[in-house]
């Protein structure tokens, strides 16, 4: 008999963990965000682009804009890299967005300047996608071309 409440016990803990994981998850959901401003910030910073010159600060940029998009969605951190690991489980190129910040902390740590196209394109497509993913920006811009 103890050991028929025992496991009783054992499969209500473990409900009792899977509804917390699917409150908190849903619970980041219920802030949203003004998609208007993060699509003003990001058309900025994309004209940083054009002057290979300005190719770090585009990233820097991305990178911090995120950051702000999961503060605003509540997501738990005191660092970037904390929130970006609580807000994994939203990010469909999860690897991909770690390269990026990575790349962003070197920029800052190294004063690292020179990037190829290809590292501006790889990283600023993550970080577009994080924005989209958390619902910072559009999927599709209705009405209009991007």
């Amino acid at each position: 008999m103890g050991r028929i409440i025992d496991i009783i016990g054992g499969v209500l803990i473990g409900i009792v963990v899977v509804i917390a994981v699917v409150l908190n998850k849903r619970s980041h959901g219920n802030y949203s965000l003004d998609k208007r401003y993060f699509q003003r910030r990001w058309t900025k910073l994309q004209k940083l682009c054009s002057d290979r010159k300005l190719w770090y600060k585009a990233i820097v940029d991305a990178d911090n804009l995120l950051d702000e998009a999961l503060k605003r969605k509540h997501f738990k951190g005191k660092s970037t890299g904390e929130r970006l690991v609580s807000a994994q489980h939203y990010f469909s190129s999860n690897d991909s967005l770690w390269f990026s910040h990575k790349l962003k902390n070197r920029i800052e740590e190294e004063d690292l300047r020179k990037l190829t196209k290809q590292q501006t394109l790889d990283a600023l497509a993550s970080f577009k996608l994080a924005l989209t993913d958390i619902e910072a920006l559009s999927s599709k811009r209705k009405g209009k071309t991007s």
